[in-house]
């Protein structure tokens, strides 16, 4: 992404048509202006499908015919995925895509008619306004093996989300018709509980069959860590449970499919593991990212899907301002404001490198003593929560050098680039 606002405003001349769109589901709606804001023929309205990107190409071309233009930017908000396939069709034709930020779109739309009123009509020209004035920024879409990547991880965000839903409706099986068997096993999701529930799933089968009969199933699965006394007191907590007892046969039934369920999205997500682990060993730096102790297979993954390729980026402050993790502050006169991040940004970018820097302040050292530093140091000490999201800037930094040098994790770099004896164990 390009965060240059100047560089952004000189891309705009006397020969650029710019077009503002207001997209929707099914019907969109474009207006074209130039540069100094003097707007072209009516607005167009065409639906989102072939027939109405090709009307919009044809009504482009046309108005650069009639008023001289040879470049056209196409500016719009980036609404949820609708915008997509439009903005494929335009850059697949040649014509640079911009976008505008919707908190923007709002603010200024009573520029004009010092009105609050909405619609589609007005959007288009206030959005075309904003790119006229440099205020947009260049879609990050990914290609190639990143497209890919960002693909299998928003299907991995969806099948960890299946398999919560199915834990839960589980776990809520259980504590209507078991509810002592949390007693005997400390997770539903070991080997011998799964097998114990797909056979002897109610306390009414439990307490029909023997204690032979139980340890001779477990048997059949799990050669270790089951005994006796365990099936003893399966059988004794069956004996005195007070579970629900009525409706048991489609309770049964609801649990095997939960169980069916658990499984298959079980299988998926390894099988998908698989997949993303082939994906980023074609990635440069994505093995040296791997190497940093506390850091995992999903976490670079998920770094990467959503930054894409990292030598885009000029500068680490640019992915720092991607995920929403610079600094603002309101402040007036003698009024010092609290200084907070602006969380605009990827959502799931901020939310992975927050996540992911947890395991590192407890696995790795260089973290560690980077963290403690922050939090005890004599001027201005952080709280832990902040101290966070310092390191969360660290590690982009950390990542950014890894994936465009082609360097490996230093440890020994790492502590020397921090200037401070409370953590060097010597004066810098």
């Amino acid at each position: 992404m390009n965060y240059n606002q100047n560089k952004r405003i000189m891309q705009i001349n006397e020969q650029t048509l710019i077009i503002g769109i207001d997209i929707a589901k099914e019907k969109h709606v474009a207006r074209a202006q130039d540069f100094r804001g003097i707007e072209y023929g009516k607005a167009l309205n065409f639906t989102n499908d072939n027939k109405g990107f090709i009307e919009l190409y044809n009504w482009m071309k046309k108005l650069c015919a009639e008023h001289g233009k040879n470049n056209v930017i196409v500016g719009m908000e980036p609404t949820g995925h609708y915008w997509f396939c439009l903005a494929k069709f335009l850059t697949h034709n040649g014509i640079k895509v911009a976008i505008v930020n919707p908190m923007h779109v709002k603010k200024s739309k009573e520029l004009d008619d010092n009105s609050p009123t909405k619609n589609d009509t007005k959007d288009a020209k206030v959005i075309a306004q904003l790119v006229k004035d440099g205020r947009f920024a260049e879609p990050n879409l990914p290609q190639g093996i990143y497209a890919d990547l960002r693909i299998a991880m928003d299907f991995r965000d969806i099948l960890i989300k299946e398999l919560n839903s199915v834990k839960a409706r589980i776990a809520r099986w259980l504590d209507i018709y078991f509810p002592e068997f949390e007693d005997i096993f400390s997770s539903w999701e070991g080997k011998t509980a799964l097998l114990t529930l797909r056979n002897l799933s109610t306390p009414s089968k439990i307490v029909k069959s023997t204690i032979e009969d139980i340890l001779k199933l477990w048997k059949t699965e799990v050669k270790r860590a089951v005994g006796v006394k365990r099936a003893e007191l399966l059988m004794e907590k069956a004996q005195i449970s007070v579970g629900v007892t009525e409706g048991l046969e489609m309770a049964e039934y609801e649990l095997q499919y939960l169980l069916d369920k658990y499984d298959s999205v079980m299988l998926k997500l390894n099988d998908l593991l698989v997949k993303v682990e082939a994906i980023i060993s074609e990635i440069p730096g994505a093995k040296e990212m791997l190497l940093i102790p506390g850091l995992g297979l999903v976490t670079v993954a998920g770094f990467l899907s959503e930054v894409c390729e990292l030598t885009q980026y000029a500068h680490p402050r640019q992915i720092q301002k991607l995920a929403g993790l610079t600094l603002k502050e309101h402040s007036s006169g003698k009024h010092k404001g609290q200084t907070t991040i602006t969380k605009r940004g990827r959502r799931k970018l901020r939310a992975l490198l927050f996540k992911a820097i947890m395991p590192l302040v407890a696995i790795n050292n260089e973290f560690k003593a980077l963290h403690k530093y922050y939090t005890t140091r004599a001027n201005n000490p952080l709280k832990k929560k902040q101290s966070l999201i310092a390191l969360c800037c660290k590690l982009i930094r950390v990542l950014y050098a890894i994936g465009t040098k082609g360097v490996h994790y230093n440890p020994q770099k790492f502590i020397n680039d921090i200037k401070h004896p409370e953590v060097t164990g010597k004066v810098a």
